[in-house]
């Protein structure tokens, strides 16, 4: 689809203010509406442990909700003022197990480099291409085979990157000094938030109130993001040919969610949009979507579609596509 992309990003500019009302609108539902979960879950411990479990993927989604949150936080896009949004980011961190200022300069180098083959690496799914995977010796090839196998991305990773990575991310930015006094402080008071959370229920309780909340909202998380830029037609290119909006347009999926899990991942499906113009507040991207009707059929994902990414792991730049391992053991043969 031959699209004007300079017009597209010119019209998407125009949905960049946000809204405070509606800013703490759906901060303040959201959070009581996790708050009030995770209640009910304690409560219904008290009778029945399975009965807290039922309530626990709502509390998950929840979770997740405040992170998309917090991830416009991290763009400036959610309160007009830099520090408003950088405060609350930073408080939701606390909650979303998450260090706000390392994770926002990782994402902006996503945002920067996505789609691009020749600057992967940071804030992003690793993904090989097919000639680099070929290339490798048996033993690194069985590694990115396990890395990409969907227990391990979607199961075992989400858990470690929240639960343990997160506190101390293994690379430079981490190592400055003022980046080490910001996830320290994020650390204290996830440590303190603990705490005071185990003096209320008693310790094997939060444990077993919270546990599956976090492995459930770190795992769902994961699959949004891999799903927003993992799929058969996405776009990749060299430094060379790579061009910003289109990497953001036909790099980025549209995952066309029903209405409620919409409302509970704050749009962050529309991801093509998000990343054709990143000051665009979660609750205003429906309206771009509504006012560029062109952009509804851009890189569409159904529910039933999205499924079928999770076999897709190499890009074969020969094709312009996303293959599986199977796809390359068919093309050797």
């Amino acid at each position: 689809m031959d699209l004007d992309l300079r017009r597209l990003t010119a019209r998407l500019r125009e949905y960049r203010t946000p809204s405070l009302r509606r800013s703490l609108t759906q901060l303040a539902i959201t959070a009581a509406g996790f708050a009030a979960t995770w209640a009910l879950m304690w409560a219904a411990a008290a009778q029945a442990y399975w009965l807290s479990l039922l309530l626990a993927p709502l509390a998950a989604a929840l979770l997740v909700r405040l992170f998309v949150i917090q991830h416009d936080c991290g763009h400036g896009s959610y309160f007009r003022a830099r520090q408003m949004n950088d405060w609350v980011g930073r408080a939701l961190g606390v909650v979303t197990l998450t260090p706000y200022d390392y994770w926002r300069g990782a994402h902006a180098t996503h945002h920067a480099s996505s789609g691009n083959l020749d600057r992967r690496g940071v804030g992003d799914i690793t993904t090989l291409t097919l000639a680099e995977y070929r290339d490798l010796g048996p033993w690194r090839r069985l590694a990115y085979r396990l890395y990409r196998h969907p227990l391990i991305l979607f199961g075992v990773g989400p858990t470690y990157l929240f639960l343990v990575q997160h506190r101390w991310p293994p690379d430079r930015q981490a190592g400055a000094a003022w980046m080490r006094t910001s996830l320290m402080a994020t650390n204290l008071a996830i440590l303190a938030a603990i705490l005071g959370l185990a003096l209320l229920v008693g310790p094997l309780t939060l444990l077993k109130l919270q546990l599956p909340v976090v492995l459930l909202a770190s795992s769902l998380g994961v699959w949004l993001f891999y799903v927003q830029h993992q799929f058969e037609r996405a776009h990749w290119a060299r430094d060379g040919e790579w061009v910003h909006a289109r990497a953001a347009l036909h790099g980025s999926s549209y995952y066309a969610l029903p209405g409620a899990l919409r409302w509970l991942t704050a749009d962050i499906g529309l991801h093509h949009i998000h990343h054709m113009c990143s000051r665009v507040p979660n609750y205003r991207l429906r309206e771009c979507l509504d006012a560029l009707p062109e952009l509804r059929e851009v890189g569409r994902l159904g529910v039933w579609q999205s499924l079928r990414t999770i076999h897709l792991t190499l890009w074969d730049e020969e094709a312009g596509r996303l293959i599986s391992f199977r796809d390359a053991r068919r093309q050797a043969s």
